[in-house]
């Protein structure tokens, strides 16, 4: 799958793409040239204009600084990290002092992701078009549905009430698009996912060549997420178990090897941004490892998005998850190849090394690992939370002490032991501790903590605002583009 979506043709990617070429640049006349009017004529058109969606998912403006200032470093589990003076703006998440116009990673974020929806549009709009087998254009179309709910659902998070499209535009309508009420929004990403759930196959029905593309268990789960997201936790419970009864995934036995390229696309994962470093190209690779890599020697990245102090007292004595978490000096790395040697220029060093990744082709910047936006053990414990406040605390204990066990392997019980609690308040904190814990470091934390309102009692000692920080600003070089018809999020 990984090949298979990298291999996109330049042509493809170009006519995909947003822009405002000026077609007179150009006096000589192409001989043969693909527009999006007759770009959907054969049924590679419609593989290609799918894979060019994916291919955006590894894009820097999605998945680099952008996504990791807006998940963990905004968050309690982690710092800027690096050296005090590399890239010193994105100290601003630290301390909630960004703003409308600084720095730009929040625009490059709502560009990105923004992009990708036009992409997915495009795409959706287009197949139909094309004459070809009607199961492949089904499905096609359903990863480009799944793949602009995921797109959306990032944007309405960090941003609220923003403008929804869900069809290419013309010129004269790009700068006059109002932002639409969040929960529009929503119901687009539920219809997306649920139109999705019909037509894609299970994680097992695709071919081996296509491994890695979304699946009906993708959008299931992802579904249940929105559920619970939106405190809907009957549908959340019901998605999730969808997803746990299809018998298509299993916890990996080991908690430490999730992250390793071993786990990559295995029973745990149900969706995965795919990459790979190739001989000669950075076509199918992420900036993803190189930014959060061990900076020094051995020099494998850039050193950001360090575990907070906060994030390492919040494991339990003994949880074997912070050592498959944190890289610290001296320790051996995953591969056995080296011993992390200090930064003398950083400041207390340390990493996440679930972004570590072995030697590869290319430079720093090709790196080559999948990143986990959704695995088993997430669908557990949204189960698991779904049930206790749909007062099912028995059913809840047995999938957040599934994850428990696993996370405890061969050790004696006393280590991470299983829950009893079934009072729902107590059971409640116990699975937020969970979902913290066992997910740490995945670029989740900040969504948790606005969506259990816990933000502003855990954040306000580092500068959060109740009322303000639960949105990011929108960008103000959007608000000056519509001339005021995006308005800006409350206080900024």
């Amino acid at each position: 799958m990984k090949k298979h979506i990298i291999r996109l043709l330049g042509l493809a990617l170009f006519t995909l793409s947003v822009g405002g070429c000026n077609k007179d640049v150009l006096n000589v006349e192409p001989q043969a040239q693909i527009l999006e009017e007759n770009y959907f004529q054969k049924p590679e058109h419609a593989v290609w204009a799918v894979n060019a969606i994916y291919n955006q998912l590894r894009t820097w403006n999605v998945i680099s600084f952008p996504f990791i200032s807006m998940t963990d470093i905004v968050s309690d589990d982690a710092l800027k990290g690096s050296t005090p003076a590399d890239s010193e703006r994105l100290s601003t998440f630290d301390n909630y002092t960004y703003g409308p116009s600084f720095p730009e990673e929040i625009q490059l974020a709502w560009r990105g992701y923004y992009h990708g929806i036009f992409r997915a549009n495009s795409a959706i709009q287009g197949i139909p078009k094309v004459e070809m087998d009607p199961v492949l254009k089904s499905r096609l179309i359903g990863e480009a549905k799944f793949l602009r709910a995921h797109y959306y659902f990032y944007l309405v998070r960090w941003f609220g009430d923003i403008p929804l499209i869900d069809r290419l535009l013309v010129p004269s309508e790009y700068y006059n698009q109002p932002r639409a009420p969040k929960a529009e929004v929503y119901n687009l990403i539920i219809q997306d996912l649920k139109d999705a759930i019909e037509v894609l196959p299970e994680k097992s029905q695709y071919a081996a060549a296509d491994l890695g593309r979304v699946t009906k268990g993708s959008a299931r789960g992802i579904l249940a997420k929105v559920y619970l997201t939106i405190g809907d936790y009957v549908n959340a419970e019901k998605y999730a178990l969808e997803v746990i009864n299809s018998n298509q995934y299993a916890l990996l036995p080991q908690y430490n090897r999730i992250f390793l390229p071993e786990g990559q696309n295995s029973s745990e994962s149900v969706f995965e941004i795919q990459a790979t470093a190739l001989e000669g190209s950075q076509a199918g690779a992420s900036p993803w490892n190189m930014i959060q890599g061990v900076r020094g020697t051995p020099n494998l990245g850039w050193g950001f998005n360090q575990p907070s102090d906060d994030l390492i007292a919040a494991y339990e004595s003994g949880d074997p998850r912070r050592d498959a978490t944190i890289l610290y000096v001296g320790e051996v790395l995953p591969d056995g190849s080296a011993i992390v040697q200090d930064n003398p220029e950083m400041v207390n060093e340390r990493y996440n090394q679930k972004a570590w990744t072995p030697d590869h082709p290319g430079l720093q910047d090709n790196g080559p690992s999948n990143i986990r936006i959704l695995r088993y053990a997430d669908v557990l414990l949204i189960a698991a939370e779904a049930l206790n406040e749909n007062n099912k605390p028995m059913e809840a204990l047995t999938y957040i002490n599934l994850v428990r066990a696993r996370a405890r392997g061969t050790r004696p019980i006393t280590v991470v032991p299983p829950l009893t609690i079934t009072d729902q308040t107590q059971l409640r904190q116990a699975i937020w501790r969970e979902r913290r814990v066992e997910l740490a470091m995945e670029q989740h934390r900040w969504f948790e903590l606005v969506r259990t309102g816990q933000a502003a009692a855990k954040l306000a000692p580092l500068g959060f605002v109740a009322g303000k920080h639960e949105l990011f600003p929108i960008p103000q070089s959007e608000i000056d583009l519509t001339e005021g018809i995006i308005m800006q999020n409350p206080m900024y």
